[in-house]
């Protein structure tokens, strides 16, 4: 029962990848991991024994001990990719507002100058809009 249940995860897992990916609202870049973690669940699913022979070839205990151990480092993985994501997004971000403030600067700078060079001078007299009036 929990063999099926660990593929059916699996293959759930994938495919909602593969939906998310194909309707663009996931990168490629993080659809790459979560397909290999699916593949590896799916193959851990199908093939138990090899979860036990991991553990013995570690030297771990307990199967479960060796996965919480391996999710446990993913998590952190993914936490630490994610931040690196954060941190270069900011910058952009920082970077973008930058030139937008020195873009907004130079427009209301121009359009005081467009302002100044359309008021009429002393002297010269205003024409009428309506010469015939």
């Amino acid at each position: 029962m929990i063999i099926a249940f660990g593929i059916a995860l699996a293959l759930i897992l994938v495919s909602i990848v593969v939906y998310m990916l194909l309707s663009r609202k996931l990168r490629e870049k993080y659809a790459i991991l979560w397909i290999v973690i699916g593949l590896v669940v799916l193959v851990l699913g199908i093939f138990p024994q090899l979860l036990e022979w991991f553990t013995v070839a570690l030297g771990v205990q307990v199967p479960s001990n060796l996965l919480f151990s391996l999710a446990i480092l993913l998590l952190l993985g993914v936490s630490l990719h994610l931040s690196w994501e954060i941190s270069q997004a900011e910058d952009e971000i920082r970077r973008v507002a930058e030139e937008s403030a020195i873009l907004n600067a130079e427009l209301e700078r121009l359009s005081r100058r467009i302002d100044q060079l359309s008021m009429p001078t002393p002297e010269e007299p205003e024409t009428p809009a309506n010469p015939a009036a």
